[in-house]
């Protein structure tokens, strides 16, 4: 078994206490994790602090260079780094290789978009007393970035996180999911190599509520937070006058009102329900189907989702591997089963075995239910009918949460209807709401999020403007 230490401020630190990372395929120990304490993240912080005067100063060019090597590092090992993201948190192997094919994309735009974030010009000659004046903005560093990951994606959403922070020149200190550290530590020693100031970024490992204890550091300037809304909204009310971006979760749903494009709806809907195990945010939770439709796509969607394979997520033939733990498998369980015991009627599903929870497809499900209403994280999807297409839009809009929705039609009329209508942070119109590429604006309303992620925007929220004017008779 691996054993790895903690990075603060550019230095390998062991601690006096550890925690195991386990495969949650198999329960077996795959490695030790030096545990940050709160004296470790304080140091964090003051290393963050001091290195915020040299990062500050670093050109475009610099910044540039450190987030392209990065890119170069990554590949390097890239299949390393795979492996660990599959190992640690139980996505397959093939979705893990995807995912540190995007990262790599993330870092390249985070670089491309480090060397043309500009201001803006602006004539302030709209009285006559200004004549002549001409006033300029340009976005400065804030300082310091806590960034706070998950497990579903270890190395894409640290890199949400840490390449714009580069980008603009922030250090940062990093607090990965407790279930899959070591991808982030990985990613650090790259981005030590590349030649980014090593006071200014660290890797903290650690339980949430050790990371509470420097929230209200005023040297702090920005959180970062990936995770649920439970936990979100609660660190938001802790962070005081620090900025804030928070990425939480939802119920996404789609709606198929689209004739002639049925099997490609069914294909990506289950791309959409089932990729890592249905715990990704924007996974789909509920599809809407037109009534005249609902026949043929649940006919041939449970079919497809009953074809996928599960296994050992190391495998390559490997469709579906576990969920990250016990715990949370369990809820799923519960939740589906208390479903069925009011009323639902399950049309794929089996028994959970350990972590290993089957792909399953409910129908009828009171809008009570927790496994309708909440966001359930696990390989489950709920099918409705409707007759009206301001019913589907009514029925997305019945959440607490808005983070993206899905509406395959090829009727312009009803794709700009859905755009107006839906209470959520990104309308995908012929394709599912689990659709994100890594440069959009990303984000949700109501308990979904506040802010927004995408590299341009996340350099904007790590940033604050500055004006100057300019008077010509001075």
């Amino acid at each position: 078994m691996d054993k790895y230490r903690m990075l603060i401020g550019g230095e390998w630190v062991e601690s006096d206490s550890s925690f195991i990372v386990k495969n949650p395929y198999d329960n077996s120990e795959i490695a030790e994790i030096s545990a940050a304490s709160p004296q470790h993240l304080q140091e964090a912080v003051n290393k963050a602090h001091l290195a915020f005067q040299k990062t500050r100063r670093m050109n475009s060019a610099e910044r540039f260079t450190v987030l392209g090597k990065i890119v170069i590092g990554i590949g390097e090992r890239m299949e390393e780094i795979a492996r660990a993201i599959s190992l640690e948190s139980g996505k397959t192997i093939r979705d893990a290789r995807t995912e540190v094919a995007r990262s790599m994309n993330t870092f390249t735009v985070a670089a491309e978009e480090a060397k043309r974030f500009g201001g803006e010009l602006i004539p302030l000659d709209l009285l006559p007393a200004t004549k002549g004046r001409w006033g300029l903005t340009r976005r400065f560093p804030i300082g310091p970035v806590l960034a706070i990951s998950p497990f579903n994606f270890p190395l894409n959403l640290v890199a949400h996180k840490i390449a714009p922070a580069i980008a603009v020149g922030n250090p940062f200190i990093i607090k990965p999911s407790s279930a899959t550290p070591v991808t982030a530590l990985k990613l650090a020693e790259i981005i030590v190599k590349a030649g980014w100031c090593p006071e200014a970024v660290s890797v903290t490992p650690c339980k949430g509520a050790v990371t509470e204890s420097i929230l209200n550091d005023p040297r702090l300037k920005k959180l970062s937070f990936t995770g649920s809304p439970e936990v979100g909204w609660r660190l938001k009310s802790l962070c005081g006058k620090m900025k804030i971006t928070l990425e939480l979760g939802g119920n996404a749903a789609a709606i198929i009102d689209d004739p002639d494009s049925i099997d490609y709806a069914v294909n990506r809907c289950v791309l959409g329900a089932f990729s890592n195990a249905g715990q990704i945010c924007i996974s789909i939770q509920r599809i809407i189907i037109r009534q005249d439709l609902y026949d043929r796509f649940t006919s041939a969607f449970v079919e497809k989702a009953r074809a996928l394979k599960m296994g050992d997520q190391l495998e390559d033939e490997t469709d579906l591997g576990p969920m990250i733990d016990l715990h949370s498998a369990e809820k799923a369980e519960i939740w589906v089963n208390q479903a069925i015991d009011n009323g639902a009627k399950r049309l794929l599903g089996g028994e959970r075995k350990g972590t290993m929870f089957p792909p399953t497809i409910l129908t009828e499900v009171p809008r009570s239910q927790p496994v309708y209403c909440n966001e359930i994280f696990a390989p489950v999807v709920i099918l409705s009918q409707y007759a009206d297409f301001d019913d589907a839009l009514a029925e997305v809009n019945d959440s607490k949460y808005g983070l993206q929705a899905g509406v395959f039609t090829s009727d312009l009329k009803k794709a700009w209807q859905a755009f107006e209508i839906l209470e959520v942070g990104g309308v995908m119109i012929g394709d599912i709401p689990t659709f994100r590429i890594d440069h959009m604006p990303y984000g949700g309303v109501k308990e979904s999020g506040f802010g927004r992620e995408g590299l341009r925007y996340a350099m904007e929220e790590m940033t604050e403007m500055r004006l100057l004017t300019i008077n010509p008779v001075s």
